[in-house]
This record gives C-alpha cells, structure tokens and sequence, in this order.
C-alpha cells in the first residue's frame, strides 16, 4: 500500500448515475464500465463496499410528493435500490470480481441479510460488498445508509461518485461559471447548504470524523486516482481551513 492509499472504502453512487443518458432504467454499457473501474481498485488489493440509490427506478421521496404515503414510497424505493445492486454484481461478476450483496431488507432468495461482522469478513476476504435496501427503514436516504455503513464497516473514507468534479458553490450544469471547492469542512457544506449530501448524513460523517470525497466517477481512471489518494475532486473533512473555490474548473 503506497502512502496516502486508503485501505478500505464505501463508494456512493446514485441510481442516476447507472440510468447513462437514459431517462430512467439501468444502462449495460455504464454497468460494464462502473465494473471495469471497480475491478481496477480490487486488483490493487484495496476493500471496497458500494451503496447505489434507487433513483434511476423509483426515488420514494419523488413518490410521496406525488401523493402516496411516505412510508410506501420509500420501501419501493429500496426495493429499487436492490435491482440496481444485482445488476452491478452481474456486471462485476463478469468481469472475475467476487461480490456480495447484503440487504438491509430480507430476501434470501436475493441477497444475504445485512449483518455487519460478516460484512467486514467478505471485506477481509477482498470481495466487493454491495449494501442494498437503505437502511431497511423509511424516511432514510441512501446518503444516510452509504455513512451508516462506511462506519460501521470502519471505512477510511466515504467516495461519492458523481458527475460532476467536486462540490461547486452552485450548479455547474446550470452555471457554467460556477467554482469548485477543492477542500471543505462539513460545517461549510451545512452552513452554506450545499447538495452534496443531506443534513443527516453530513452529521453522522462530521461527528464520526469519517471523511468524504466527491470526485467524477465518469472520467476514466478516476475512481483508481481516488482510492490511490490523488488530489482529485472535493475533501469534505471535520476539522479543515476551507480554500476558495477555483474558477477553472470544468463539468
């Protein structure tokens, strides 16, 4: 292990994400290209658990606003969030990675049951974990779920793949001229309300210390610069004197 590499990591990854240019569904040639990177990481020997989002399916809060019961919409949404994990662990499994997915939601015909002591064993034994179903429980994102578990597993970091180069102090998609931030402490993300993650989850990472990295997971080679500790994307960390957002930076 080269110094500044993590040991262990949970990578969040948005159900979007997996949907391509499509407006919705799984898109196969992201999928492989998501596994390709991934097994570069587990190569290097490096643990990684992932945590997808549903969003791509059924995104339970887009659910309620529309009407149904909160509760309801949000367990269809994990139940999305487990279609989204048995794709990618096909797509792993192609490529020779080992995976396991364990959901917080039992169904055994699909997936272990989450327990976290075996978890960190698959870990130990360098199989790729997929956290699927949340929480188990509503009115809990997949943000909230991807911080649980990274500490429970005892992750060195959370990595939030995106599109995007980091956290920027407005949209960059939007605003073109809006500028990135290349390092931030979690008080700065709350206090200025930055979409990176919600409230709840930014908490949990601020008074665990458990840093957070945004990084785009769609430029090649990118996830593999991550986990190797380059200085890519935005460091969300506890204790850290903010630098001003650069202009430079592209989408």
């Amino acid at each position: 292990m080269t110094p500044g590499q993590y040991r262990r990591v949970l990578l969040k990854i948005s159900g979007e994400m997996l949907a391509g240019d499509q407006a919705y569904g799984i898109n196969p040639a992201v999928l492989t290209t998501l596994a390709g990177e991934i097994r570069e990481v587990v190569d290097m020997s490096i643990e990684i658990a992932l945590v997808i989002g549903g969003g791509n399916i059924c995104r339970g809060i887009a659910a309620s606003e529309a009407g149904m019961e909160r509760a309801s919409a949000d367990y269809m949404g994990m139940l999305a969030t487990l279609l989204n994990a048995l794709a990618l662990q096909n797509a792993l499994e192609k490529t020779g990675v080992v995976t396991r997915v364990l959901s917080a939601i039992e169904m055994r015909q699909l997936a272990e049951g989450y327990i976290r002591r075996r978890a960190i064993r698959h870990l130990e034994k360098k199989r790729v974990v997929i956290f699927a179903a949340g929480t188990g429980n509503p009115y809990f994102t997949t943000d909230t779920a991807a911080a649980l578990r990274a500490m429970e597993i005892q992750a060195d970091v959370i990595m939030k793949g995106t599109k995007v180069d980091g956290i920027y102090e407005s949209d960059p998609v939007s605003d073109p001229s809006a500028a990135m931030f290349d390092t931030l402490s979690f008080l700065d993300v709350l206090n200025k309300q930055l979409k990176v993650m919600d409230a709840t989850a930014i908490t949990l990472c601020m008074d665990n210390h458990l840093p957070l990295m945004v990084f785009n997971i769609t430029r090649p080679g990118n996830l593999k610069r991550a986990v190797l500790g380059e200085k890519i994307g935005t460091l969300v960390t506890r204790d850290v004197t903010p630098e001003p957002p650069r202009r430079a930076a592209n989408v």
